[in-house]
């Protein structure tokens, strides 16, 4: 990323972080949806990521779960703050991914993808289980709101309690965005994401010319899950309290279809797929049964129409390509024998 890209994103970082409290700073709710978007789009990142190296990641819920159980417990059993049990939530969430990683990462295509989808409810299982731990079936409640951050007697963050929270939620989980598509900019970019874009392509070739693969993929589900445990912790900071039912299977399926809506061939797809649906399913909410139904309609619209995503869009004359850079569907709409 150039120096000028790198200002103009920084530019419009703070402008939304500027902007839309003084826009709708005094709207809890519309400030929450923003706030929600931005940390699911966190979560989905995750999910996008192994989408790259080619497996199809229905259990993202699961790892967000860990995550926001491993926050609850370090806040409220080891008195730990909420900054520090941020991170720890992510590292709990990558060693469960690397423990059941390397059996189940040696499954491909729908067997990965069905092993993937019942451990959302494998997970639920497990936390009304163990009920000296988790809380059982009532969860874990009264969880205080992030403290504040001194160095030497200097408030770098203040104390949520004490602001407007959902302003400084918004912020939060907006830097916490922020943070996670540079990261993975950075990854897909590197030596790394050329070494995960072979698993995606072919991984006997990548495993001919010396790549560990076995590896490589769990490194992927590590970092993924990571991304999901931080999700996770920064829910119960919204919510202030964890359940068994925080996170379904639908919300795990819901995570990979925001990454097929943005793009799955671009890196901030998650971020545009997760706003875009998600303010959509805010919009239809009243709706009520025939929510789904025009989600449904939506989804097979865009899956026939627009098979790469909303950020394969182009204007006309945007770009290259076949047409000369026209948008998308004047191309579609010419028969197969005339293409050239």
């Amino acid at each position: 990323m150039s120096p000028r890209i790198a200002i103009l994103v920084a530019a419009a970082v703070l402008a939304w972080l500027v902007g839309v409290p003084l826009a709708v700073g005094d709207r809890p709710y519309d400030i929450g949806v923003l706030t929600t978007a931005s940390a699911l789009s966190v979560i989905s990142a995750g999910v996008w990521l192994m989408f790259y190296i080619g497996r199809i990641h229905i259990g993202q819920g699961a790892f967000a779960l860990v995550g926001q159980y491993a926050a609850a417990v370090a806040i409220t059993k080891l008195g730990l703050s909420f900054w520090i049990a941020l991170p720890l939530a992510g590292l709990v969430a990558a060693l469960f991914a690397c423990a059941i990683g390397f059996p189940i990462l040696r499954l491909k295509g729908v067997y990965f993808a069905m092993v993937t989808l019942s451990l959302t409810e494998a997970a639920r299982l497990s936390a009304q289980s163990f009920e000296s731990v988790t809380g059982g079936p009532r969860g874990i409640l009264n969880i205080p709101l992030p403290g504040a951050v001194e160095v030497f007697g200097l408030t770098l963050v203040p104390d949520f309690g004490e602001v407007n929270p959902h302003i400084a939620l918004f912020c939060l989980a907006t830097l916490l965005a922020v943070a996670t598509f540079a990261a993975l900019y950075r990854i897909v970019n590197s030596r790394l994401g050329w070494l995960f874009r072979s698993l995606q392509q072919n991984e006997d070739l990548a495993s001919s010319i010396g790549v560990n693969v076995a590896r490589l993929r769990v490194v992927a589900f590590a970092i993924g899950s990571f991304l999901g445990g931080i999700g996770g912790a920064f829910f119960l900071a919204v919510q202030q309290s964890v359940y068994p039912s925080s996170f379904q299977v639908q919300d795990s399926i819901y995570l990979m279809l925001y990454c097929f809506l943005g793009g799955l061939g671009y890196v901030f797809g998650p971020l545009v797929g997760t706003f875009v649906l998600f303010i959509a399913f805010e919009f239809l909410h009243g709706l009520n049964e025939f929510q789904p139904l025009i989600y449904a309609l939506i989804m097979i619209g865009l899956m026939v129409w627009l098979p790469n995503g909303l950020l394969s869009l182009r204007l006309p004359g945007s770009g290259p390509g076949d047409g000369g850079g026209r948008p998308p569907w004047r191309r579609w709409l010419r028969r197969p024998e005339n293409r050239t």
